[in-house]
């Protein structure tokens, strides 16, 4: 099979296709560039930090509890925002496939039969031929648009950036994740503890008014004293609902982080976990936060995205290249489509060129600066505000921890003044309404430790999180 081909080959046409696609190596618009945002001197508080880098990809394996760190392990497989976001980035990957696309040859095939009727009446009737006609096309149509000055290539610039945007959004979320399930997993274990301490100060209070009404019945004490201390155990009573919904509230929650239903996890509740190791944590320098934090990445890459969308604006302004060809047959009827006398092609290049549009080039390159320098100010803003979490994040761990150090002497003390109480009890030197009462002050000091246990342990995570643990950053070169 042949087909027809000019007398005159346009060599020149070629050649000089070749040298512009040479040429269009050169994309206009601006480059992208990371802004430099000044960092300070460093942190305003290391007290209960180290400065020296460590990584923090899987920090939950630093809490020393295997629980935590099964549930955590799961959640970040099964918890289904992280498996949302896979699908979002396996749409930017598949938008990043077409701008790639772009820059390659397109080939079409077409097929067609066409019965028509010519007007008797019309200009175009033809006397020796019928008015009715039936024509036969097949063939193939072939383009390729030469990126003379960047465009294509800016649209691979930005699809690829709002690829890796879509990744470093993932790695945030990632972070959330873990971080959400760690401060349920604590929680949960909080109100166990401090549950138990309210259950012993209500056991104590009972065995308060339980003496109390002995006294009183002797005629050692008035009536009132009875209502006293049944005022005392009723309000230590009506403290314990409150725990126990915070408790199964926890645990509801792990149940839907790990992509389960909300029941799936309220065994936790009944269960005892290990003690959190509450130490410091390497904090590193504040520039590491640059590649740590998965939203200034998300920002930065953002702003690549809007650069490479301002270049390919910029392109609109000047001519666009597309070499087309065609070829096939064409015929009518079809008995002698497919004669070499029935081909027809074409070859040749299509120049466009925006020259007036009544300025929405301009425009168009106006707003797409406008986006540039707003995704400009949003990277700042991400830095800024990266720096401001962590800060935070380190101020109220590092104050924490010196109130949990506070209430754990309290708590020895009052554990000290307790056991001497009961020495002087069994040697008949106190009485047992002040032993109890000994003994309820202790269980109230314990359910304040076991508070402040779970506030530094959340603490903690919260650090980590601003710290942008939770997934593995890129190696620098």
């Amino acid at each position: 099979m042949k087909f027809p081909m000019p007398t005159r080959f346009p060599y020149r046409l070629i050649a000089s296709i070749a040298l512009a696609q040479l040429l269009g190596c050169a994309a206009v618009g601006p480059e992208h560039k990371v802004p430099e945002i000044p960092l300070g001197q460093g942190w305003l508080s290391t007290a209960d930090s180290r400065t020296e880098t460590a990584t923090l990809a899987r920090w939950w394996q630093t809490l020393g509890d295997p629980e935590l760190e099964r549930l955590v392990e799961l959640a970040l497989v099964r918890n289904l925002d992280l498996r949302q976001a896979e699908q979002n980035i396996e749409a930017s990957r598949a938008m990043l496939s077409r701008a790639e696309a772009l820059s390659s040859p397109t080939l079409k095939a077409s097929g067609s039969v066409q019965r028509s009727r010519t007007s008797l009446n019309g200009p175009e009737y033809n006397p020796q031929r019928s008015p009715n006609q039936t024509v036969s096309d097949v063939g193939l149509d072939a383009s390729w648009e030469i990126d003379l000055f960047g465009s294509l290539r800016r649209q691979r610039e930005s699809a690829e950036a709002t690829l890796q945007m879509s990744e470093a959004e993932a790695k945030g979320l990632r972070l959330a994740v873990a971080a959400e399930t760690a401060r349920s997993y604590l929680a949960m274990r909080g109100a166990q503890r401090e549950l138990a301490a309210r259950q012993a100060s209500v056991e104590a209070l009972a065995r308060i008014l339980e003496l109390v009404r002995r006294r009183q019945q002797a005629g050692d004490l008035p009536s009132a004293e009875v209502e006293r201390a049944q005022a005392r155990l009723d309000q230590a009573k009506a403290a314990l609902p409150a725990i126990e919904a915070r408790r199964q509230a926890a645990a509801i929650a792990l149940g839907l982080l790990i992509g389960g239903l909300p029941e799936s996890r309220i065994e936790l509740a009944a269960s005892q976990g290990a003690e959190v190791e509450l130490g410091t944590v390497p904090v590193g320098q504040r520039a590491d936060l640059l590649r740590r934090r998965p939203d200034i990445i998300a920002a930065e890459r953002k702003l690549a995205s809007a650069t490479a969308d301002t270049g390919a604006a910029t392109a609109e302004l000047f001519p666009k290249l597309t070499l087309s060809a065609s070829a096939g047959f064409r015929a009518l009827g079809g008995k002698n489509l497919f004669e070499e006398d029935s081909q027809r092609g074409a070859i040749g290049p299509l120049i466009a060129w925006r020259i007036l549009d009544g300025g929405r080039v301009r425009a168009e390159i106006r707003a797409s600066e406008a986006r540039q320098q707003a995704a400009a100010i949003g990277y700042e803003k991400a830095v800024l505000s990266a720096i401001s979490d962590a800060e935070k994040a380190l101020d109220q761990y590092g104050h924490t921890r010196q109130s949990l150090a506070a209430q754990e002497k309290a708590f020895a003390s009052t554990g000290r003044s307790t056991a001497i109480l009961r020495q002087r009890y069994k040697l008949g030197d106190t009485s047992l309404a002040e032993l109890l009462d000994a003994e309820r002050e202790l269980s109230d000091q314990q359910a304040a430790l076991a508070q402040l246990k779970t506030s530094a342990a959340s603490d903690l995570v919260a650090l980590y999180k601003a710290l942008g643990g939770g997934w593995e950053p890129p190696q620098q070169p």
